[in-house]
């Protein structure tokens, strides 16, 4: 039986409703619902969009240390309660992806004041290690704003590889004790166990290597970002190229490129097309030299991350083909004890949420540990 998505929100709500009777705060448990079901409908209309005013989006500019930023603030007309700085992932829309707005507008409705930064980077979807610099000056700003963060309250939401930028930034001195909490949806632990599951498949479950089909378009925006690093130019426009095939046609033949390429290419390349997941944690050491510091600099796994104030909310889809939600489980592990929570369940493809009923529960909750934020 297909269930049209307007049912399905129709129901997450009535089902939440029935639920709300039993939680400490019912009306944090109702906005919940509420929220979730918002999300999911996207742009369509919803029961949060029709009880709560239409938020306000502006463009800001602002500067820090000598730096100019530019950015979107979502704001209530009802107010602030708490501040959020909203990180786009890698993604050629940047801070106008509709979903990214959509879930600004949900937030702002919620009585979150919204910043979404323009950083220029990842609109050409790359993630490199100046990205940690932009998000803390985009933070100070946010949380320096007595009327956007009443009482301090800010922390900060990311997705997909966005969250390890997110993380170090939480990290540095100058705001690590003003990052109340962080949002990582699809994050990452372990980078290098990351560019080995999206090149072979394979992540680490229980000790042992498990096996689920890999996202194939995700490496090749890794070889288009990463081409932009090549000391040899040659090399660089040839997997440019590549990469430009295949991610308008993943069944592309390449091989008239391949044959031209130099050292440093034919390293990239060997790499991205090995299929063995131990031969690929070998074949990282082997790539060139600025790659490797790029992914030493964003790699969590070996950071001392007990330094991290904030408190982490981790969501991660099991049937996340881009990033393993085993990095979930792993980010929650290293951190201090209790400054974690762990959120899993399917219906969540890397960020994009389809309702499913099985862990509708567990996603609610973290909607919920995100509204208690607003009173801390």
């Amino acid at each position: 039986m297909v269930i049209s998505r307007r049912k399905i929100v129709l129901l997450i709500i009535f089902v939440f409703c029935v639920v709300v009777l039993l939680c400490c705060s019912p009306i944090r448990c109702y906005e919940a619902a509420l929220m979730l079901a918002d999300i999911s409908a996207g742009k369509e209309p919803s029961r949060w969009k029709k009880i709560k005013p239409a938020p306000e989006r502006e463009e800001v500019a602002f500067e820090r240390n000598g730096r100019q930023y530019l950015g979107d603030l979502y704001r209530s007309p009802e107010g602030m309660l708490a501040a959020i700085l909203l990180i786009p992932g890698a993604a050629e829309l940047g801070r106008d992806d509709p979903r990214l707005v959509a879930l600004a507008m949900t937030l702002a409705r919620a009585r979150f004041a919204v910043l979404v930064p323009e950083i220029p980077s990842l609109r050409r979807l790359q993630v490199n290690p100046g990205n940690i610099r932009e998000v803390r000056d985009a933070f100070a700003w946010l949380s320096s704003r007595a009327d956007l963060a009443p009482q301090g309250r800010a922390g900060m939401a990311a997705f997909s590889y966005a969250a390890g930028p997110a993380i170090l930034a939480a990290l540095e001195p100058e705001i690590r004790d003003r990052v109340r909490f962080i949002l990582a949806v699809g994050g990452y632990h372990d980078l290098e166990r990351v560019l080995v599951f999206f090149t072979t498949g394979h992540f680490r479950l229980g000790g042992k290597w498990s096996y689920m089909e890999p996202n194939a378009y995700g490496k090749w925006v890794f070889v288009l970002h990463n081409a932009e690093i090549l000391s040899d130019a040659e090399d660089g426009k040839l997997l440019r190229m590549m990469a430009r095939r295949k991610m308008d046609d993943l069944s592309a033949d390449i091989d008239d490129l391949r044959v031209g390429l130099g050292p440093e290419g034919r390293g990239v390349y060997t790499f991205i097309t090995n299929r063995d997941p131990v031969k690929g944690l070998q074949l990282l050491g082997k790539l060139p030299e600025g790659i490797r510091e790029d992914i030493a600099a964003l790699n969590l796994a070996g950071k001392d991350l007990a330094q991290l104030k904030a408190r982490l909310l981790l969501v991660h889809g099991y049937d996340d083909n881009i990033i393993p939600y085993t990095e979930s489980i792993a980010l929650a592990a290293a951190v201090p004890r209790n400054s974690s929570s762990l959120f899993l369940g399917r219906g969540l493809m890397h960020v994009d949420y389809e309702p499913d009923f099985s862990t509708i529960w567990s996603f609610w909750r973290a909607v919920g540990r995100l509204l208690e934020e607003r009173e801390k």
